[in-house]
């Protein structure tokens, strides 16, 4: 089958270099592919865009403007910017309403804003974010341009800076795609314009426009927020965490407190930032957001990820980026676009260096990571992401059910996943050498009303990562099976880019058996215990099997859906699918996927369920031993790199859970 890519996820960011002497070639390539592609009549915009077209040009003359700022002084520099103006001021300034625009809140009011497309009624749904784009590049501008314009062309982009924060704020609904990124790029806009204005001696306008933007900030997006694994997130689309967008509000929260001062930019900036350290993966992987789940910003958010990273001290700079586009956008023409150029310009400035991991192995109240691997939970503390072997295994489905954990089969056929708590949980933490582990206990109850104590322990090794479960038998009924759904092996990292995993292999000492389709409808393979999956190698101290989901659009991985990404599949089962939608809820309307089960160890103590998986690389050993032993402490599970106490559910005196780990030595 043909390959599946992850069309926007590559490399971490901060593989990218920003020594002085690189930023300095990108910027004389920008301006010379921009001169050299200047259309007759001074226009800078991509001939094939047909969208985010709005403000382009002015964001190619931004960039223009930083290498004159830098002082590069070329005649045909001078020429092609003042052009570029001339034909932006002339036919990119819009003044009269856009027919079909459905958010303003004052008609006609002669005041400019900047069009996503050109043409009278074609999507006037994209003016406000454009407006703000174009706003931005304008403020650069007025920064960086003087004296490469003449003194009316500078005049009038001071005064269209002004008019589009009036439109922006007066004319139109504020934010009207309740979308945060873009809204604080209007504060971060409108705090750059009042600096520039106070300059210039109209201190009463710069006064009123600041005022007007930290007011907006406050009752509009920081009021808004809401709490995603305890922390605070701007609100996009509706809901919190977007892949795409959440990096961006980072580098416009930096730009917004480098032009003010104001404490709550940082504060809010640091709460993303331990928001994204905690669900990023260790190769900077994740999934999830309410319009983008797994397209992952490109160089637009490297300067709030570098900025906010060195505030608390984390890698964000493992985030994949999209590697295509690694300064600027370009054109098709191979031109740079000017869309997002601000982000360019402000990056090229920053001097500033990466934080790079330290303090290994690292745990958060979501996340586990040491050395090569890491497993992230969700707000209910379930292993959603496996990262190990530059793999990624994501919680699989089962009957609408997702997560990584045990699996209850009732004789009709039936499943229950025990992993959605009915009150509190409670983790507990330890760190050994290079091991880091989380015991979680959650209360889970059955279909037949039983309440079970579920405990779940994640160990990641520097190397590999070990899951373990242990629930008491006896509070389930005799017919019921249990088993351990393990994942479903979904990415590796190939050649800079992340593929998708279509196949899988039983293993059996010395070489993996011929490859297992996962795309095969309704197709089980049954194993001794090993699975390889890509250069992932999955083991179970038990049997160890993989089955299909059946055909159906709400099947991932059915023949429908095997060539597509969990990002394409969520879409089509949105609200809208068109890229309106909520790809997050798509995919809870995701019916199964494949699952990958392990048997319980079969010498486990009476009464107990235990389960333990490894996620380790391929050149392992097929074979993987672990054993499980009551004592008056709790139970011991063994395994060839460490041993740990899990002990009673009830935890200790004060119900906190009891978990010892210790390290084999090789």
């Amino acid at each position: 089958m043909t390959a599946v890519y992850l069309p926007s996820q590559h490399a971490s960011v901060h593989d990218l270099p920003l020594d002085p002497d690189s930023r300095a070639r990108v910027l004389a390539e920008i301006v010379a592919a921009a001169i050299d592609r200047q259309q007759a009549d001074g226009n800078f915009e991509d001939p094939a865009a047909d969208d985010d077209i709005g403000d382009m040009s002015l964001g190619v003359i931004s960039l223009l403007a930083l290498a004159w700022h830098r002082g590069a002084r070329e005649q045909r520099l001078v020429e092609a910017a003042r052009r570029g103006v001339d034909h932006f001021l002339r036919e990119r300034v819009y003044r009269t309403d856009n027919p079909g625009e459905p958010f303003l809140r004052r008609r006609d009011s002669g005041l400019p804003y900047a069009r996503y497309m050109p043409g009278d009624g074609e999507h006037p749904f994209g003016d406000w974010p454009s407006t703000v784009w174009a706003m931005l590049h304008a403020v650069n501008i007025v920064d960086l341009g003087e004296g490469l314009l003449t003194e009316k062309q500078y005049e009038q982009v001071i005064e269209l800076a002004a008019g589009y924060w009036s439109w922006l704020t007066e004319v139109s609904v504020f934010n009207p795609q309740q979308t945060a990124n873009q809204a604080i790029g209007s504060i971060a806009a409108a705090l750059t314009l009042a600096r520039q204005l106070r300059a210039r001696g109209r201190a009463a306008q710069a006064q009123q426009i600041a005022a007007d933007a930290r007011r907006l900030y406050a009752d509009e997006i920081r009021a808004r927020r809401i709490v995603e694994r305890g922390f605070a997130l701007p609100t996009e689309h509706g809901a919190g965490h977007d892949q795409n967008y959440v990096p961006i509000s980072l580098t416009f929260l930096a730009k917004a407190y480098q032009e003010s001062g104001d404490q709550d930019f940082l504060e809010d900036g640091d709460e993303i930032a331990r928001h994204l350290e905690t669900r990023l993966s260790v190769r900077g992987f994740d999934f999830g957001g309410p319009r983008y789940s797994e397209q992952h910003s490109g160089f637009e958010g490297t300067l709030g990820l570098r900025y906010f990273g060195r505030r608390i001290n984390a890698d964000l700079g493992r985030y994949l980026g999209d590697r295509r586009c690694a300064y600027h956008a370009v054109a098709g023409n191979g031109a740079p676009s000017g869309h997002f150029a601000f982000a360019t310009v402000w990056l090229l400035q920053d001097e500033s260096d990466w934080h790079r991991r330290g303090g290994e192995p690292h745990l958060t109240p979501y996340s586990v990571r040491s050395g090569r691997t890491s497993v992230t939970l969700t707000s209910q503390l379930t292993p959603y992401v496996v990262d190990s072997a530059d793999s990624a295994v994501i919680e699989a489905v089962a009957d609408h059910q997702h997560g990584i954990g045990p699996l209850l089969r009732y004789p009709d056929g039936s499943r229950m996943l025990l992993t959605r708590p009915l009150g509190p949980m409670r983790s507990q933490d330890a760190v050994a050498g290079r091991l880091a582990a989380k015991l979680v206990t959650k209360p889970v109850v059955t279909r037949d009303q039983a309440m079970v104590s579920v405990q779940q322990l994640v160990v990641c090794d520097g190397e590999r990562v070990h899951l373990v479960a242990v629930l008491d038998r006896s509070r389930l009924p005799g017919d019921v099976a249990i088993e351990f759904l393990a994942g479903l092996p979904y990415l590796e990292a190939v050649d800079g880019r992340q593929r998708k995993i279509l196949a899988v292999s039983a293993v059996a000492d010395p070489k993996p058996s011929t490859p297992f389709g996962l795309g095969v409808a309704g197709a089980v393979l049954d194993t001794s215990g090993a699975i390889t999956a890509g250069g992932l190698l999955i083991r179970a101290a038990a049997g160890l099997r993989v089955v299909n989901p059946p055909e159906g659009p709400a099947y991932f991985n059915s023949p429908r859906t095997v060539g597509s990404t969990l990002e394409q599949v969520s879409f089509a089962l949105a609200d809208d699918p068109r890229g309106y939608g909520d790809p997050d809820s798509g995919w809870h309307r995701v019916a199964g996927t494949n699952l990958v089960l392990a048997d319980p160890v079969p010498d486990a103590p009476a009464g107990l369920a235990v389960f333990v998986v490894c996620y380790g690389p391929s050149s392992d050993p097929a074979g993987y031993r672990a054993t499980a032993e009551a004592t008056a402490d709790g139970v011991h599970i063994h395994t060839p790199g460490f041993s740990a106490l899990i002990g009673h559910p009830a935890g200790d005196e004060h119900g906190e859970p009891i978990l010892a780990l210790t390290p084999h030595e090789p």
